[in-house]
């Protein structure tokens, strides 16, 4: 004659007043599913069981989509908030020069990137003392230099931001930075008519800060923003 252990009566009275703790702990659960299963013996199929595993599946599923995209809302939000106080430090000069000053230095530390370069192209050379004096931050190239620069001899349009890893920085554009940059942001810049266009460039030693699978939103915006405040110093 066998006898089944009996539970302990405290246990036993904390299950029977708390009946979701045993609902709400998976492992717990999953222990009872297994034993009721191996009371029926091997040749019965528990369809229940089985709809159980597959629903615990599909939930477990929903929870990792639900994280990652209250992940990728709080990223978004913060790249909001890091882009609208580079435009907010960006339009605080009241002189050209601070102003090109404070794309290298200020909204280069609000961007968390290693570098801003502003390419203007011209039909002059860059002798001109004021370019001498931002050589950090400004650099004067030939008509027909940024499109080539964006499509790198593929040719096509060149879209407004491009974003995409590099081996190595391009001299002409960082300068002495150039061996470490390893990935780049390029903000093609409509002056408007009549004048010839603009490359905003943002350069990072992480490979992994700009890279063409990231959108462009928020890059864009800033873009346009930056055109903007461009044509009034231009003017």
């Amino acid at each position: 004659m066998s006898s089944s252990p009996k539970i302990d009566d405290a246990l036993r009275e904390a299950i029977i007043s708390q009946p979701d703790v045993i609902l709400d702990d998976t492992d717990v659960m999953q222990a009872l599913i297994a034993a009721n299963e191996k009371a029926m013996g091997g040749n019965i199929v528990d369809l229940r069981g089985i709809a159980m595993e597959r629903l615990e599946s599909r939930l477990d599923r929903l929870e990792d989509t639900h994280r990652s995209v209250i992940a990728a809302a709080y990223e978004n939000l913060a790249g909001t908030n890091q882009i609208h106080r580079a435009i907010l430090r960006m339009m605080d000069p009241v002189e050209f020069e601070p102003f090109l000053r404070d794309l290298g230095g200020e909204v280069a530390d609000i961007l968390r990137v290693d570098a801003v370069k502003l390419v203007l192209e011209s039909v002059q050379n860059d002798s001109d003392p004021a370019v001498q004096r931002l050589g950090d931050v400004l650099s004067v190239a030939e008509p027909g230099f940024i499109d080539g620069y964006l499509t790198q001899g593929r040719g096509g349009a060149p879209r407004q931001v491009t974003l995409r890893g590099v081996q190595d920085g391009a001299e002409r554009i960082y300068g002495e930075k150039s061996d470490w940059i390893r990935s780049e942001a390029c903000l093609k810049l409509d002056f408007g008519a009549g004048r010839l266009p603009g490359l905003l460039v943002l350069g990072a030693e992480d490979p992994h800060m700009f890279g063409p699978q990231q959108g462009t939103d928020l890059l864009t915006f800033f873009a346009g923003v930056f055109e903007r405040t461009m044509r009034r110093w231009l003017s």
